[in-house]
């Protein structure tokens, strides 16, 4: 299974919010992030990025 660390970005800050993030659902300016035990978290902003070989995703917070 692919899992991601969500990383949450606000200018030069970096802050995970989620580890082993499985589904992500976009919703207007929200994304749902869900992890691999069922934990639902959501964030403001927008998806900048999705690199698979560093296992993370990159969301620019607003």
């Amino acid at each position: 299974m692919c899992e991601l660390n969500a990383i949450l970005v606000k200018g030069d800050e970096r802050k995970t919010v989620m580890e082993s993030v499985t589904k992500m659902v976009v919703e207007g300016d929200s994304i749902l992030l869900y992890g691999l035990l069922g934990e639902k978290e959501t964030v403001e902003g927008s998806i900048k990025e999705v690199d698979f070989s560093k296992g993370e995703t990159i969301i620019l917070g607003k």
